[in-house]
């Protein structure tokens, strides 16, 4: 039988903190907290993606943004959404009790699940809301799977 050195709160004490740590890193991975709390990179935009029967459409958020300071692009099956919101200017003899809204630079990268005809995509802009339309190159069509039973 070997010896094991006895350390009471050594190892348990670190594992546990590891264990901490991984919890609360996957608790703020996708969470819109992040960049708030300056954890991430900085802000992202919230975005819905839908699917119609010959389209992909993606909607942004970009409140406060002009469409001058937004590039998109697409790239194979990854689009990407980046810009900069800048910082509007401050009174000198002004005194911040809150501060909650982003600026800075961003990117949203989506991975896209069908294939889409590029030269077809079109985006606009209103009122804050990014929203990019993009035609399907054809309809996906849903395919049951059955499965054996033995």
């Amino acid at each position: 039988m070997d010896l094991v050195p006895f350390k009471p709160f050594g190892t348990e004490l670190s594992n546990l903190r590891k264990e901490m740590d991984r919890v609360w890193n996957r608790f703020f991975e996708d969470s819109p907290a992040r960049s708030l709390l300056g954890m991430g990179r900085g802000w992202e935009p919230m975005s819905d993606i839908s699917e119609t029967k010959d389209k992909l459409i993606v909607k942004a958020e970009l409140p406060g943004m002009e469409a001058k300071d937004i590039d998109i692009s697409l790239t194979d099956d990854m689009l990407v959404i980046k810009g900069e919101k800048k910082q509007q200017s401050e009174e000198k003899d002004e005194n911040h009790f809150c501060v909650e809204r982003y600026y800075g630079s961003f990117q949203r990268m989506f991975r896209l699940p069908v294939e889409v005809k590029a030269d077809k995509i079109e985006a606009k802009f209103e009122k804050g809301i990014l929203t990019i339309t993009m035609p399907k190159t054809s309809p996906s069509k849903r395919k049951e799977i059955k499965i054996k039973v033995k």
